[in-house]
């Protein structure tokens, strides 16, 4: 079932328009099953018909009714519809992984000869399935360093199908000019898609500037319990269809507890960006200020090289940090090691405050010499701030660059 028969000013039953109020109660009718406060979960893998009628009423005549669980279930239909209204979209899909949202989304919409465009800097896991699965299906990948606007549309050729970004993206917080993008995208006739998992529909909403296709990795702040895995892809409602069509057939779909999770989540996502914008602010003035540091990334800085822009089209910056620390590979280690508060893990985007070291973790895989041709060097290290206090961050961090300097 999808929300094709809904426009944004329909906010079903949602007494309010601002965003916290929308990630509380759209999606929701006023009253639930047993008069329940919250969604129920409704666990169950296939749904019953009344009689032949009623399946004619659904099959023929377009009547609403759920079928099999790999089709839609009311739980998750309440999750896809808060997160359509929260985001801006028309319409939203709901998967079991950022991943399989990318994935599934980009094979919707390419055939076979088609060609895209995607960033350097995305995140490895996109980068590896276009690069290097696409071409199985004879589809072309032209991988542009990120910030290179000529480069980029240089590379456009005619069957150039879209052009596909983050931002912010991992784990520089490189900020995408969606303004450009629109531009770029509207005179050669190309869609557009931007995974705005860091950026959050919070601090910015990429439909203003025209965007198609917007994913999102829902199992970071949209839940923001590092509880599920979750993905959401969100846009007008044809091309949402055709990427629905897909899903039913491929099956990576969200369970009903996992949905569930999901709507808890989004009751306290306003609070929670509100308090990460904040404390990552805090922690990245205190980090560029330290001794102990190189360099921080993060677009609340006027330090960091995209600032200007980020000021422009987002109205909060997140609540990812990455530094690069003085020092060595073992400097790195003995950082991380003399952390208390902070737990070393990748992932972000929950109430926990997270830390990661790129090189050990996500690019474990690569030679030293593949790392640093993509940026990813021995100091660097990404910081994913939760909703503890400021100070007892900023504390756990003062105390381990002490540690480390002795």
């Amino acid at each position: 079932m999808s929300n094709k028969n809904k426009t944004m000013s329909d906010i079903r039953n949602t007494p309010g328009k601002g965003i916290s109020t929308i990630s509380v109660h759209a999606g929701e009718e006023r009253f639930r099953y047993a008069d329940s406060i919250t969604t129920p979960i409704v666990q169950t893998s296939t749904y019953a018909f009344k009689d032949c009628a009623h399946i004619e009423g659904y099959t023929q005549r377009g009547h609403a009714h759920f079928e099999y669980g790999r089709y839609g279930n009311p739980t998750e239909k309440v999750a896809q519809d808060r997160m359509a209204i929260m985001c801006g979209a028309e319409d939203c899909v709901l998967f079991a992984s950022g991943m399989s949202a990318i994935t599934t989304t980009i094979l919707a919409l390419v055939r076979s000869q088609d060609h895209i465009i995607i960033t350097d800097d995305a995140y490895k896991k996109t980068l590896e399935f276009c690069s290097s699965y696409l071409q199985r299906f004879g589809i072309d990948c032209t991988i542009v360093p990120f910030g290179d606007y000529d480069g980029l549309e240089a590379a456009i050729r005619p069957n150039t199908r879209f052009i596909f970004s983050e931002s912010p993206t991992n784990p520089y917080l490189n900020i995408f000019d969606l303004e450009w993008l629109q531009d770029v995208a509207k005179r050669h006739n190309l869609m557009t898609l931007i995974d705005a998992t860091f950026s959050t529909p919070y601090n910015q909403c990429p439909f203003d500037y025209g965007v198609d296709i917007v994913v999102h990795s829902a199992t970071k702040y949209l839940a923001g319990h590092n509880d599920i895995l979750a993905g959401v892809v969100l846009g007008r409602s044809e091309l949402v269809e055709e990427i629905r069509a897909l899903h039913k057939a491929i099956g990576g779909v969200i369970d009903p507890h996992c949905s569930y999770l999901l709507l808890r989540g989004m009751k306290t996502f306003a609070l929670r960006m509100e308090r990460q914008n904040k404390t990552a602010m805090q922690v990245a003035r205190f980090l560029e200020e330290h001794e102990q540091i190189n360099r921080v990334y993060y677009p609340g800085l006027e330090s960091h090289p995209h600032h200007d822009i980020a000021k422009s089209q987002m109205s909060g910056f997140g609540g990812v940090v990455s530094f690069d620390i003085k020092g060595t590979l073992e400097t790195a280690k003995r950082f991380l090691d003399a952390l208390k508060l902070c737990y070393i893990a990748p992932s972000l985007g929950g109430v926990e405050t997270l830390i990661t070291h790129p090189g050990l973790v996500s690019y474990y895989g690569l030679t030293r010499e593949e790392r640093y041709e993509l940026g990813i060097t021995d100091t660097l290290i990404r910081l994913a701030v939760g909703i503890e206090e400021p100070e007892d961050i900023i504390a756990d961090l003062k105390q381990a660059l002490a540690i480390t300097a002795k």
